[in-house]
Order: C-alpha cells, then sequence, then structure tokens
C-alpha cells in the first residue's frame, strides 16, 4: 500500500508504559528519544505505543527520610500498576534517582521493569569499558541502589569527590529542573570531566536525565554513556520485540 510515494509497511509493536514527571523535561526527553528511534527502525510514519503517567514531583523530590521513600515507592508502585492494567507490556521509570525504589515497582506488577543500570552496563560492558565515573544527583551517586548495578556487571567505578557532588547537584536541582542551561555549568562539568579522566575514568555515566542540557554527549573530554538515551534505546528494544 503506497502513502505518498511511500510503502506503508505495518507490523506489530508492543506496547511499553513510562513513569514520568519526574521531571518533566526529562519525560520529554523519553518521548522524543523513544520515538525518534521507533522511526528509525520502521518508518517515519510509525509512532511508538506509549502510556505515560506523569506524576507530580512536587511530592518526589529532595526525599531524604525512610518515611519518605516509602511513600515515593508506594506512589511509583500505584502508578506501574495503572499502566500495567491499561496494557503495558514493560515499563520504564523515567528517572535515575527513583530506582532507588525499583525493587518495590518490579514487585508491585508482572510485566518486566526495565532498570536504566543493566542498560548502560551492557552497553558499556559492549565497548570494553571497565571502569568509569558517575555523574547524577546525590542520591545516585552516594547510595548503592545504582552503583551496585553497574558494579555487579563488572564496572569499576571512581570513588565519589564530595565538592564535585555537591557542585552537580546544584546545577541539577537549582538550573537543570527549573529548565536552565548555562554556559557556566557546561564549563563545569567539562573540568569536572578532565579532572576524571587524570583520576583514571575511561568513560562518564550520565545518571540523571536532565544532564545532557550541559552535557555534550557526542562530543567531549571522556566518552560519555548517557542513561537516558541508553534506557530509550532499551525500551524501544522491547517494543520491537
Amino acid at each position: 500500500m503506497a502513502v505518498h510515494g511511500l510503502h506503508r509497511e505495518y507490523r506489530t509493536l508492543r506496547k511499553i508504559g513510562l513513569i514520568g514527571g519526574m521531571s518533566w523535561f526529562s519525560t520529554r526527553t523519553y518521548y522524543e528519544d523513544i520515538n525518534q528511534l521507533v522511526q528509525a527502525r520502521t518508518s517515519t510514519l510509525s509512532s511508538a505505543p506509549l502510556l505515560i503517567e506523569s506524576l507530580d514531583f512536587n511530592g518526589l523530590a529532595g526525599l531524604t527520610t525512610a518515611e519518605e521513600w516509602a511513600h515515593a515507592a508506594q506512589v511509583l508502585a500505584d502508578s506501574a500498576r495503572r499502566l500495567e492494567q491499561a496494557g503495558a507490556t514493560a515499563l520504564v521509570i523515567g528517572a535515575n534517582s527513583m530506582h532507588k525504589v525499583y525493587d518495590k515497582v518490579a514487585e508491585a506488577v508482572g510485566i518486566p521493569v526495565i532498570h536504566i543500570a543493566d542498560a548502560v552496563a551492557t552497553r558499556m560492558k559492549t565497548n570494553g569499558v571497565t571502569t568509569a565515573t558517575l555523574l547524577g544527583t546525590r542520591y545516585v551517586v552516594m547510595e548503592s541502589f545504582y552503583r551496585k548495578r553497574l558494579v555487579a556487571h563488572g564496572i569499576t567505578l571512581l570513588p565519589p569527590q564530595m565538592d564535585e557532588i555537591e557542585e552537580t547537584d546544584r546545577i541539577i536541582y537549582d538550573e537543570l529542573m527549573q529548565g536552565k542551561a548555562t554556559r557556566a555549568a557546561e564549563r563545569t562539568f567539562k573540568t569536572m570531566l578532565t579532572n576524571m579522566g587524570q583520576r583514571g575514568a575511561q568513560a562518564a555515566v550520565l545518571a540523571c536525565t536532565e544532564l545532557d542540557m550541559v552535557i555534550d554527549v557526542d562530543a567531549n573530554v571522556l566518552p560519555i554513556y548517557d542513561g537516558t538515551r541508553i534506557h530509550a534505546e532499551a525500551a524501544v528494544d522491547w517494543i520491537m520485540g
């Protein structure tokens, strides 16, 4: 069947669910990346079969206590159940920090939940990277829930440096999550990545969905593994079957 000179080829794409809103900027990136990748693998007429629930990030940001994280786990688990009931055949959590409650979310549903760190580690292993540095919020960099997934795949991570963590946290929450991308932030991360390379990192993992606003993923002082892009590619692998 021809449409405006193009041959329309139908194929069944699996529907995937995205738990988003954390922040909405990152959800927009997931939506764009997933659809562009689906089109690249099918045709320019295609769009991804996606279910998105955008949560209110105001109640999920800056969590510190066990009670707050337990509440977040419940919010995301409830969202996962709704997406499964709506027809999603797999899920992605569109936020690195919320993978802290990944196990609770995965337990709440009977469909796969694609872990962002597993997708990143698989790509790094394929490329022969064994030592890397991790860039993200304080929660992601300091706590074990993300690091241990990379380490389990044989990736050695540089020890975190508190001055770098504090500056990264400030830029993420005070600038990037407000939609602000400045030249000063770009320079800060270029210097930071240079120092990390000198400390032995072969590559850097962007473990924050907003960091690509100020870090050039395709041309930098270190090879950059953009967790959001890689996670979106893993989602499309599932969609394509």
